[in-house]
């Protein structure tokens, strides 16, 4: 029987990377990451808020990358493989939990260390009169397309499609 594991998962992280590199000169960081899921209890009507706490371990040049720009409350999200880590505590007593090894880590807009993100783009809603200039800018645009001049009022020119070559080529 065949088997497939695989998980994505968007959150924030709980704590800052925390990274190490092996004997092998191979970079491992290890992410915390916080998911929330928000629902209503139907016998109490009181909105419940439930968290998922994971470990995740991002492996190579994707590590480093992690460590130098994430930090506490950013969010990302992670897509990877589930693990089940197993081990005897101190007292002898068997401990298990799950982790995420992590094949893709894409950074999110917003939290704690975004600042350099947020100038690049604005999370905050756009006001109507914005939204209006907008459309109004896009169905411009559009009509300028739809008439069919070569040169608009953004710099864009159509180009004709031309043949590469005017030889016979072997193959």
């Amino acid at each position: 029987m065949s088997s497939y594991n695989r998980i994505i998962m968007m959150g924030n992280l709980t704590r800052d990377p925390d990274i190490k590199n092996l004997a092998s000169g191979q970079a491992v960081c290890r992410l915390s990451l916080a998911s929330n899921r928000q629902f209503k209890n139907k016998q109490t009507g009181q909105m419940v808020q439930e968290v998922c706490f994971v470990d995740v371990d991002v492996w190579g040049a994707q590590a480093e990358s992690c460590s130098k720009f994430l930090a506490k409350g950013r969010p990302v999200l992670v897509e990877g493989r589930l693990k089940l880590d197993s081990w005897e505590d101190s007292e002898g007593k068997k401990q298990s939990k799950h982790s995420i090894v992590a094949d893709r880590v894409t950074f999110l807009n917003g939290g704690a260390s975004a600042e350099a993100d947020d100038q690049e783009v604005s999370m905050q809603p756009m006001s109507q009169e914005t939204k209006m200039e907008t459309i109004s800018s896009l169905k411009s645009f559009a009509a300028k397309r739809s008439s069919g001049s070569s040169k608009m009022s953004t710099g864009e020119i159509n180009f004709k499609d031309e043949k590469v070559f005017d030889d016979e080529l072997p193959f």
